[in-house]
């Protein structure tokens, strides 16, 4: 499995790191909430072990982000505290399972175990408009009957796209739920990517469907 571990005790997180690598397992470490986020956003993994006291953004909150963009992957939630209001709230929030630290490493590994073989807790919709269609569980994009390979970014700009289609997005509300929430980037980031979009899924299938709403944003035109 592909596993993200958002840790930021370096101990902890080389201790579960080498354990997790040790059965053959690919491990990315993230120390910080937006971290977190970012990298499960943008890449795919097969499970996310995430702690629940985190710098920038708490576990929490990472985890409502995540499933609020759609991302199912299977969520463990670390925490030290056992009380019940807080795993109650932590599973609410869109956690798998719970462990509460200290742990045994069997405990864990045993845990994502079981949780590497369940399937994404929602398999959400396939959106379709017009000819063009969006897979979020397979993340992949089709022109008619051809597939559109995307970059994770483009990927999650066209999703929002196509959940809000025949909207006027602006700017702001694109970086907003694009992009990771301390985002600071460029002023055009929104720009370039929308003509990266283009390029892929309007251009090369002679169509003109994301529209230019000038000072303001853009808009995907219903089919």
């Amino acid at each position: 499995m592909r596993v993200l571990l958002v840790e930021d005790d370096r101990d902890l997180a080389a201790m579960v790191r080498s354990m997790l690598v040790q059965e053959t397992h690919t491990v990315e470490v993230a120390e910080t909430g937006p971290e977190g986020l970012w990298m499960a956003t943008d890449f795919d993994f097969d499970l996310v072990v995430l702690d629940w006291e985190l710098p920038g953004t708490d576990g929490l909150a990472v985890c409502q982000e995540l499933r609020a963009r759609e991302r199912w992957m299977p969520i463990l939630m670390l925490t030290a505290n056992s009380a019940v209001d807080q795993r109650v709230a932590g599973l609410r929030a869109g956690a798998d399972d719970y462990l509460t630290k200290p742990f045994a490493a069997a405990e864990l590994s045993a845990r994502l175990e079981a949780l590497g073989r369940r399937a994404p807790t929602e398999r959400p919709v396939v959106l379709q408009v017009g000819d063009l269609s969006l897979d979020p569980s397979s993340r992949e994009v089709r022109r008619g009957d051809a597939v559109v390979s995307l970059r994770p970014k483009e990927f999650s700009l066209l999703h929002l796209f196509m959940r809000r289609a025949g909207e006027v997005l602006d700017r702001a509300e694109i970086l907003d739920k694009v992009w990771d929430l301390n985002f600071d980037g460029m002023s055009n980031v929104v720009d370039v990517h929308v003509k990266s979009l283009r390029s892929k899924i309007d251009k090369p299938f002679g169509t003109e469907s994301i529209e230019t709403i000038w000072r303001v944003g853009y808009r995907l035109r219903e089919a």
